[in-house]
């Protein structure tokens, strides 16, 4: 039986994961009301991924893997989708919306990054296959030190300057080591680390929300001047990935679960690596559309979701055909 304590940690985790969107419009007001007060979060961002991506490591199961294995087109043609889709479409809205190359690096960056672990969650919300969602996210996540660099490079290479070999080895900094290490830890030692699992959502949680409110608080100034646009920038990228990738899907004749899992793969992205990468490679403004992506694909997912499940309650049963 668990503890009181590890009840109440459950129950917090839950609250937190579930409402995710609503802290990080708290942790977004807390940045503009408060932004010197997270100045330290700065120069830790990279920490900070890296250590949510070490909770998505210990996390995984190695039968979430093994569904590469078992129907790998579908993963691979989900993977295949996030990555043709949501880099070039970055760009496209980015000159639609005639935003600045600083905001156009950030929205490219958010493009070209992995899928992130919110899309395995709102996936699991809308009842759809988390097992691909996962293992689509798990096989972009590790081929992100290859195809990020490229794709940022191929995108914007030509108007500002790109190092893509730093940012190959920031990746494998933030995303593989963590996610390498925490998977060590559940390989390893998975009863030991059973008790401090309802831990992970929590710590990635709160890690989301500083950056956020770091981002935004530092950019306030600087995002009054260009917010309208870039809003409509995030939530068009966002909102039209989607819609590719559930159309995709449907072209290729998937079941509608599975439609789904590559909806919310395509269209919700690891906006958190990029905002690192912003910070660490790029002009600060840079990590806006990152921040903005997070929060608003989060709202987005969520809302989607519950219309999906709603639609799930009320379709009529199938009528089984007569016997004999």
């Amino acid at each position: 039986m668990p503890s009181v304590a590890q009840s109440i940690l459950n129950a917090i985790s839950a609250i937190a994961g579930t409402y995710f969107a609503f802290w990080l419009l708290i942790a977004a007001a807390l940045g503009v009301a408060f932004p010197d007060l997270f100045n330290w979060v700065g120069p830790n961002i990279a920490l900070m991924i890296g250590i949510v991506m070490f909770g998505v490591g210990a996390m995984l199961e190695p039968k979430d893997l093994r569904d590469v294995l078992v129907r790998p087109w579908e993963v691979l043609g989900g993977v295949a989708a996030q990555f043709a889709i949501m880099g070039p479409l970055a760009l496209i809205v980015a000159l639609a919306f005639q935003l600045p190359i600083d905001l156009t690096v950030g929205m490219v960056l958010v493009g070209t990054a992995p899928g992130g672990t919110a899309s395995n969650v709102i996936t699991l919300l809308a009842r759809g296959d988390v097992a691909l969602s996962v293992s689509i996210t798990s096989v972009s996540t590790f081929l992100a030190p290859l195809l990020t660099p490229i794709l940022t490079l191929w995108l914007i290479g030509t108007a500002v300057d790109v190092d893509a070999s730093a940012l190959l080895v920031s990746i494998l900094k933030i995303i593989i080591i963590p996610v390498a290490l925490g998977q060590a830890l559940n390989i390893f030692f998975r009863r030991r680390i059973e008790p401090f699992r309802p831990v992970l959502p929590l710590i990635s949680v709160l890690a989301i929300m500083l950056i956020i409110a770091f981002v935004i608080g530092v950019n306030w100034d600087r995002f009054q001047t260009v917010g309208g646009a870039l809003i409509g920038a995030v939530i068009a990228h966002n909102l039209l990935g989607l819609a590719l990738g559930y159309a995709l899907a449907r072209l290729a004749g998937l079941s509608m679960p599975k439609r789904k899992a590559i909806c919310f793969e395509v269209g919700m992205q690891n906006s958190g690596l990029a905002v690192a990468l912003a910070t660490l490679h790029f002009n600060p403004i840079a990590a806006l559309p990152g921040a903005l992506f997070s929060l608003w694909h989060n709202i987005s997912g969520s809302l989607l979701a519950t219309v999906w499940r709603r639609q799930d309650k009320v379709e009529p049963e199938p009528i089984a055909p007569p016997s004999g």
